[in-house]
């Protein structure tokens, strides 16, 4: 049974996070950059789990940063989109360009 190499995790984990950096950076949708931090934490996941796998000592610490990250990622994407929906309420737009203030 052959196992894929940290090197293939590593490549993964890379592609990700630089699509979801790309989305983040130049996107003007605030849904778009939400999905686009997302990619950006799962990539980060990877990264905790192959080397947990593959590290100098294997263990299963890197899993539970893992579970932990993605509990943290689940809040923010909860909190991030309540935060959208009540800006949508008052200004009527998801364009990060139109949102410059706190206030109407």
């Amino acid at each position: 049974m052959s196992s894929v190499p940290i090197s293939a995790y590593l490549a993964l984990a890379l592609i990700l996070f630089c699509i979801g950096l790309y989305g983040a950076l130049t996107k003007r949708n605030t849904v778009i950059v939400l999905i686009s931090i997302e990619l950006m934490l799962n990539a980060v996941n990877i990264n905790l789990v192959a080397f947990s796998k593959y590290g100098a000592v294997p263990a299963i610490t890197g899993q539970i940063f893992a579970l932990f990250a993605m509990t943290v990622a689940a809040a923010e994407a909860s909190v991030g989109l309540a935060i959208l929906i009540a800006l949508y309420r008052n200004r009527k737009t998801v364009n990060i360009d139109e949102m410059n203030s706190m206030k109407n």
